[in-house]
């Protein structure tokens, strides 16, 4: 959901493998005073049909990601400290990220040119691209049913989480199962818990990390460390649509057989802002604060 990082070719891939389960949990039909925790694999197959209601309503919302990448050498210390600022929006129901500050200072010159020539293309693909489509060769969605075949669910439970009521349960690659493309063999080295908001059935947590070493290229472009780990988090927004508010993630790996890397990413999404829709005026969103 951001734009180009350092880091970016090399796990932009592994993100969006995370982002696929998010999406793909981000409704299930729970009753609330159920005494007992439904099949969660009959929940997520259930995902798919309120998927397209979701985009709809998500694509009047506009808002603003602040990002922090820290490089850390091998003691842990901080070397480098980049800041970043995007506006997110959406077209045909594609995301698209317009990057407008760096380092605390406004694009501006041949920078915001640039930028504005990326952005142009960008929208112009997007609609012409149908949803669903990526509209950037790094995106490789997954459907549910191979979902399915690549995860193992496991320890559904019930659990406070920020105040709301929330069904929690953990995902594990499979590491027999047969994938193809970049983002399903990622999905079968990863595992992490997932929290499902009850009462507006969204998901309020993911917490994922590398449980194995990740090849890119066979191991010759890049090697993700077993143990790099990301957090993903969302808020009810106007009541009507549950939008990312944190972002979180260190990646360890090595770099054309030699360069080591480390980093260490935050994301904070705020300011989320509603289009002029249905005659109704414009009007800043304002996120849910977590129940006392």
């Amino acid at each position: 959901m951001l734009p180009i990082r350092p880091y970016a070719p090399l796990v932009g891939n592994l993100l969006a493998a995370s982002v696929v389960i998010v999406l793909f949990l981000a409704r299930p039909c729970l009753a609330q005073s159920a005494p007992s925790i439904p099949d969660i694999r009959a929940l997520i197959q259930q995902v798919s049909d309120h998927q397209k209601e979701l985009e709809k309503i998500k694509e009047n919302y506009t808002w603003r990601s602040q990002a922090v990448t820290e490089d850390l050498d091998s003691s842990g210390r901080v070397t480098k400290t980049e800041r970043e600022a995007v506006e997110i929006f959406f077209v045909n129901s594609h995301q698209i990220a317009r990057r407008v500050e760096k380092d605390g200072q406004p694009l501006a010159g041949h920078d915001e040119d640039k930028e504005q020539e990326r952005i142009t293309k960008l929208v112009e693909k997007a609609q012409n691209t149908p949803p669903g489509q990526p509209i950037e060769s790094r995106e490789q969605p997954i459907s549910i049913s191979r979902l399915l075949d690549i995860m193992d669910l496991r320890n559904p439970r019930r659990e406070a989480f920020r105040g709301r009521p929330t069904i929690l349960f953990e995902f594990v690659g499979k590491k027999d199962a047969k994938t193809h493309g970049m983002a399903e063999d990622a999905s079968k080295k990863i595992a992490g818990t997932i929290w499902i908001d009850e009462r507006d059935h969204q998901v309020a947590r993911l917490e994922a990390r590398f449980t194995d070493n990740f090849h890119i290229g066979g191991g010759l472009v890049a090697n993700i460390q077993s143990g790099s780990n990301f957090t993903f988090e969302q808020a009810p927004v106007n009541g009507e649509i549950w939008l990312p508010t944190m972002a979180e993630a260190r990646v360890d790996a090595r770099v054309l057989l030699f360069k080591g890397m480390r980093q260490h990413f935050v994301e904070h999404d705020l300011n989320y802002q509603r289009f002029r829709v249905d005659a109704e005026p414009a009007k800043a969103g304002t996120v849910a604060k977590p129940q006392g």
